[in-house]
């Protein structure tokens, strides 16, 4: 291995320098080992990066652009981010879901403003909503960590179960009478990247929504996604961490064979990286991890902020553009079968109305992407901004720049996301629960020394760090306490 870092003179090594990976660090080096971080690109962050991609001191981010879990993440919190320049912004809503002829339900961090906006539909929504923002600490601990414990709260828990089981598409049509209301939930819902008739897809509309109006909204790092990567690494290194880019690790033999490691890598790819050390079973397990539907991504520098025909539209950090319940349930439904929608669901963050520092005076930035088969190769830039543009006519006018990121190109740009997967593989079935495969400790693997701790493990895709935070627990519990 060609570094000035000699592996052998560590406690424990981490393999990716993602939020995941950085929190396993953080952990380990708080309990006093010596950790170092191998990246294999020449940037650290892994899906929470930044970079110019549009135009010169225009900044976009390359994965995550809004963090409302990272705002819950007991571990973030737990860290003084802040002395290292993190600054969280939170626009006054959360998202914001435009209908046709000028409508639009918007969720402002407010829970009764929300409410006051949705018509005959407000009281149910306000209740509804109301129980979980109460039970919203019961419900984070609950989600973010290991599903096989006891939780805080067993009445919340039990309470958020029987909902989250449930399809969101039939909720919806069963808590409210009209379109907003219903549109609005399933644009939170849709974040589960699976049709809106599935079981358990209400989870991700509880939790989404939930969190919009328990006290921090839907925030993101001030200056880009970049800043919150680049403090957990500060706090890494001032805790006597190391980091080591352009490093890949190709086969485990590269490390010492003693020498605790979390791979925060997808199961194909430590599959890979184990070979024959693997127990045959273990590595048929990994290889039958089901990967996710991609995103096709735009990004685009702007003359002037998105022409919301609703004004509302533009006070919330992120956007779902889709339409109505039915019409984002048939989209999600066909990247389902193999196809990409016509009319597809996009998901877009405006970020520079709130943080002005991420492009000089006059360009705003926006980012969105649509759900698409995984590995698509059909262009899907006009279906997006065309749904952009249903709702904001003027938008492509605006456009002074573009940068197009396709499945293939979200790969290329980070090798975690296997053919543009960006939710750490499918949350059909049991793999909502059980990640990567039904085991009682999710991080553990059959070698002692070797531990899981990405997207694909408890508790999935987000930024948190907590999947990072739960292998890091684990070495300490079984090697090195």
């Amino acid at each position: 291995m060609a570094t000035d870092v000699d592996a052998r003179d560590v406690d424990a090594i981490v393999v990716g320098s993602g939020p995941n990976g950085l929190a396993a660090a953080i952990r380990l080096a708080q309990a006093g080992c010596r950790v170092v971080v191998f990246e294999a690109t020449s940037t650290i962050g892994g899906a929470c990066r930044s970079a110019e991609l549009t135009e010169p001191g225009v900044v976009h981010d390359l994965g995550s652009a809004i963090h409302p879990l990272g705002a819950w993440s007991p571990f973030f919190a737990s860290l003084d981010l802040a002395a290292h320049g993190l600054e969280w912004v939170t626009p006054p809503a959360g998202a914001a879901h435009p209908l046709d002829g000028g409508r639009a339900a918007v969720a402002w961090n407010d829970l009764d403003r929300t409410a006051d906006g949705l018509g005959r539909d407000g009281t149910a929504y306000r209740r509804w909503f109301g129980r979980w923002v109460d039970d919203f600490e019961s419900i984070v601990d609950l989600t973010l960590h290991p599903l096989l414990r006891v939780p805080r709260d067993p009445v919340a828990a039990t309470r958020f179960g029987v909902a989250a089981a449930l399809p969101a598409a039939a909720l919806a049509q069963r808590l409210w009478e009209d379109e907003p209301a219903r549109a609005l939930f399933a644009g939170h819902a849709a974040h589960a990247i699976l049709p809106l008739e599935r079981p358990f897809t209400a989870a991700f509309g509880v939790l989404l929504g939930a969190a919009v109006h328990a006290g921090r909204g839907w925030p993101f790092p001030r200056g880009g996604a970049q800043s919150l990567a680049d403090a957990l690494a500060a706090e890494l290194r001032g805790l006597g961490g190391t980091i080591v880019v352009d490093q890949p690790i190709t086969d485990l033999t590269e490390l010492p064979a003693d020498t605790p490691v979390i791979f925060t890598q997808p199961p194909e790819v430590v599959a890979r990286i184990g070979a024959d050390q693997w127990p045959s079973d273990y590595r048929r397990a990994l290889r039958a991890f089901r990967r996710g539907p991609a995103a096709w991504k735009v990004d685009w520098s702007l003359d002037g902020p998105v022409p919301w025909t609703n004004p509302d539209v533009a006070h919330a950090g992120t956007v779902h553009v889709g339409g109505t319940l039915t019409e984002i349930a048939r989209a999600e439904r066909l990247v389902a079968g193999g196809r990409p929608a016509d009319a597809p669901f996009v998901l877009v963050a405006q970020h520079t109305p709130f943080d002005p520092s991420r492009a000089p005076a006059g360009v705003h930035t926006v980012w969105a992407y649509a759900h698409v088969p995984n590995g698509c190769t059909i262009d899907q830039t006009d279906e997006i901004e065309r749904q952009i543009e249903r709702f904001a006519p003027g938008f492509r006018d605006r456009i002074r720049q573009r940068h197009v990121s396709g499945p293939i190109q979200l790969e290329a740009q980070n090798p975690n996301l296997l053919g543009g997967d960006v939710g750490g593989g499918s949350y059909a079935g049991r793999q909502i629960m059980f990640r990567p495969r039904p085991q009682l400790q999710p991080f553990d693997t059959p070698l002692p020394h070797v531990f899981l701790g990405s997207a694909s493990t408890t508790p999935g895709a987000g930024v948190h760090g907590m999947a990072g935070v739960g292998a890091a627990e684990r070495v300490l519990d079984r090697v090195l306490g």
